[in-house]
């Protein structure tokens, strides 16, 4: 009877907590029928919104894995002062609310900052711009290529990469055809999820963007000014489009989640 009652707890938290609103509005985007979809997502602005998510999470995802794959190989093959430090610094998005990382991306990026004032008089905008977005959107997803390779390259250890340098191999040789192989899938999972933070991706970017429309308009974004300013076809349109990609993300990474 208690696995029975757990079961029950757990189907109804998740059905008022998931299915239920995002089945409503599943229904209120398609209560009138097909083309005021299409109509709603196929406008200049959300057709904007679209390509703007797409560039910074493009960029934020590049940058991201750049940057896991060598930390992860710096945090596992290499031992030095401060490893512990960087360790926990990884997981640091994790803990701080990204409407803070947009705030302190503006008091560094600014145009009054110092560092912001020089980039701006070399003709090179950050805040209210697309760098400021993907930096934002980079730093909330920071941890999660490098938590999804770490576990991957411990368990393969370095004994196949030790035995290539005897053999005369480069770092880089044994990196592209021993490491890079045996982190594949495991690299594959943490991209997805980092595609998936990137385009989700709400409060950093809604501080850092100046949520211009058709300029640093991002597709949640867009949701909120749509519904704000009484669209609502619009609105859930684009909500359901991101509820789309939300599930097939999560089918995504359920076929690339690395066994064992």
């Amino acid at each position: 009877m208690a696995k029975y009652g757990l079961r029950t707890i757990a189907i109804a938290y998740l059905f008022f907590l998931l299915v239920l609103p995002v089945g409503l509005i599943i229904w209120r985007t398609f209560g009138d029928g097909l083309q005021p979809v299409v109509d709603a997502l196929s406008s200049p602005s959300a057709v904007h919104a679209f390509q703007v998510t797409l560039t910074v999470a493009l960029w934020a995802v590049a940058a991201n894995t750049v940057f896991g794959i060598g930390t992860a190989v710096l945090l596992v093959r290499h031992s030095f002062p401060g490893k512990r430090l960087l360790n926990a610094l990884i997981d640091l998005p994790m803990a701080v609310s990204p409407v803070v990382v947009g705030l302190a991306l503006i008091l560094v990026y600014g145009k009054f900052a110092p560092v912001g004032g020089l980039l701006e008089s070399w003709g090179i905008q950050i805040i209210f711009s697309t760098p400021g977005m993907v930096l934002a959107t980079v730093f909330v997803a920071l941890p999660l290529v490098v938590r999804a390779v770490v576990p991957v390259l411990e368990e393969l250890g370095d004994e196949q990469e030790q035995a290539a340098h005897t053999l005369g191999a480069s770092r880089l040789q044994a990196f592209l055809r021993i490491t890079l192989p045996g982190i594949r899938w495991a690299l594959a999972y943490g991209i997805v999820l980092c595609l998936a933070r990137s385009l989700g991706e709400y409060g950093a970017v809604a501080v850092v963007s100046g949520r211009l429309v058709d300029q640093t308009q991002t597709l949640t974004l867009f949701v909120e000014e749509r519904f704000q300013n009484f669209d609502q076809p619009a609105a859930f349109a684009a909500a359901t489009a991101l509820a789309l990609i939300a599930v097939i993300t999560l089918l995504l990474t359920k076929l690339l989640r690395p066994k064992g």
